[in-house]
């Protein structure tokens, strides 16, 4: 059971002194100013309408300084060709937070397929992608810029080179007292933020209770977990407003609808309310610090940038050689980052020997080494897109061998797949890509068919096409403190609905190569295991699966949100 926060304003009084703030709400009645804007696709699901919304809902009196594009709220939403134009006559809508790093772009596949299974059902359902507030200052226009002009130099020239694209230059990226106010991005802001989009857009609560369904991947699992257990007026004797009422169930994509990070055999205990205080405002100085969650290489603005284009190079000419790679800058942090990838063994990794950058490899080759679960060694970032072919490939050892990556003692946090690495570095040999489908080139014993999910091309497609980005630059540091912190004095006061998540029905999915997730613990969860799947594959695997059945996640998400089994 959970403890009850009481005797909390002097903590409280004292949290506001470093930076703890109230998060206003919209006020009761307003309509903010929306702009809803369609988006070109090559997507092979033609029955599905996409779109980017944009809701003028500024940050709270008082935030500290920040772009004017931050008091908009953004969402991607996807809809049948033949269905109604308004949300509020759709039958269902599934509304879906993002993982750590993650923006709207990455459910691009999992939506057009779960929206289109649907309309095959006789329903017409639609799927949203919300767009966290921190994901306005990540700057798009060279990847939107060639994907009109179909030259991935258009979008190289200008990251890497100073060049001009649509009447802008790049201009780096944020740091310092550019990104000082997300800060104050935290479980709050964010939170209130998913409570406002749908308010704004289905102004009646009886109709957000029958017609929305909650969920997310990843971290947005244990979002969803506080936005179902929160309070939004102040008010807990009050619960139309309620985060339980605001849905009618919950939806779990390698996940776990829970307050709380949860994963097996590992769960942070909810600490005393004194205590509680205590870590709170040691963590704030921490966020105060380093508002933005970066590391010095892999997972920083500049590589998260990099997967974007990874996917563009793949998606404009997938037989292209090595487009990215040459066009790369050449320091610190790529340089660290390409050897942490896709190093074969600690002394390559040590020496830079082989360089990575010799490796002769398609531009769809590139993006598989970099995201398929038999290279890519953090299981959070894998998905099963195929398997190098062209030349030799060996056993890949570092970061860890396999003996030790795939054992116990890794609680599954690098996949569960054998990882695998070209040994030919020369002109000579050009390394191609193998796909999902390509069954003939899938080499035992590294992977087979049935382990292999997603499209390389489906994959390329949504890392570049949607114009809010699979990736997110800018992770706020506060987001990650605050959900580890059940019982944080800064918002015990709304985190009131201990029972929320029970309240409703839940689909959960869980990938066999994915993250160790705890269960929910509710009894109304219905778990769904997908063999052969890694993390990434829940959001990108192909409509079409290689057993000639159709994918099962937006099969089972659609029958979820109409009621069909």
């Amino acid at each position: 059971m959970r403890l009850r926060r009481t005797g909390l304003s002097a903590v409280v009084t004292a949290l506001a002194a470093i930076g703890v703030y109230a998060v206003t709400p919209v006020a009761s009645g307003q309509v903010p100013e929306r702009t809803e804007t369609v988006y070109a696709t090559s997507s092979p699901v033609t029955s599905v309408i996409a779109s980017k919304v944009t809701l003028a809902v500024p940050l709270p009196p008082g935030s500290l300084p920040h772009p004017q594009a931050c008091d908009t709220l953004s969402y991607l939403r996807w809809r049948s060709v033949d269905g109604p134009r308004s949300s509020v006559d759709a039958e269902r809508v599934l509304v879906a937070q993002p993982g750590v790093f993650e923006g709207a772009g990455a459910f691009d596949s999992v939506a057009r397929n779960t929206v289109a299974r649907a309309a095959e059902l006789g329903s017409h359902i639609e799927f949203w992608a919300l767009d966290r507030r921190s994901n306005c200052l990540e700057d798009h226009t060279g990847v939107a810029a060639a994907l009109r002009t179909g030259s991935f130099d258009t979008a190289a020239d200008y990251y890497f080179n100073g060049a001009e694209a649509d009447g802008r230059r790049f201009s780096g990226f944020a740091e310092g007292e550019a990104t000082a106010w997300l800060r104050d991005q935290g479980l709050a802001q964010t939170l209130r933020d998913e409570y406002d989009v749908l308010r704004i857009e289905f102004p009646d609560q009886a109709v957000r209770k029958q017609k929305v369904l909650c969920g997310g991947h990843s971290l947005g699992g244990f979002l969803t977990g506080y936005f179902v257990e929160w309070d939004f007026d102040g008010n807990p004797a009050t619960t139309d407003d309620a985060g339980y009422n605001q849905c009618s169930g919950y939806f779990a994509l390698d996940t776990t609808i829970h307050a709380g990070l949860s994963l097996r055999g590992l769960q942070v205990p909810e600490l005393p309310a004194p205590l509680a205080g205590v870590v709170e405002a040691g963590s704030l100085q921490l966020d105060t610090a380093l508002p933005v969650l970066r590391l010095p290489a892999v997972i920083n603005p500049e590589t998260t940038n990099l997967l974007a284009l990874a996917g563009l190079a793949a998606r404009l000419n997938p037989d292209g050689v090595n487009d990215l790679v040459r066009r790369l800058p050449d320091n610190p942090n790529i340089a660290a980052t390409l050897r942490t990838l896709l190093s074969q063994n600690a002394a390559m990794f040590a020496t830079g020997q082989p360089s990575v950058r010799d490796l002769n490899a398609t531009n769809e080759a590139v993006l598989g080494a970099i995201l398929d679960d038999n290279s890519q060694p953090l299981g959070f970032l894998q998905a099963s897109v195929g398997l190098p072919t062209g030349g030799p490939i060996g056993p890949k050892s570092f970061p860890l061998p396999d003996s030790i990556a795939l054992s116990p003692l890794t609680m599954g946090m690098f996949g569960d797949a054998p990882k695998v690495s070209p040994t030919v570095y020369n002109p000579e040999t050009l390394y191609r890509w193998a796909d999902y489908d390509d069954t003939a080139d899938l080499t035992a014993p590294y992977t087979s068919a049935t382990s292999e999910v997603t499209a390389i091309g489906e994959l390329a497609r949504s890392l570049c096409e949607p114009p809010l980005d699979f990736t997110e630059w800018y992770f706020p540091t506060r987001l990650t403190l605050d959900l580890q912190q059940t019982s944080a004095p800064s918002f015990a006061a709304d985190h009131v609905h201990l029972d929320g998540v029970n309240r409703n029905p839940i689909l959960t999915f869980r990938s066999s190569g994915g993250i160790p997730v705890a269960d929910s613990g509710s009894p109304h969860d219905e778990v769904i295991h997908l063999p052969g799947y890694n993390h990434i594959d829940v959001l990108t695997a192909a409509a079409d699966q290689n057993d000639g059945r159709p994918e099962v996640v937006s099969t089972r998400l659609a029958q979820f949100a109409t009621g069909a089994r």
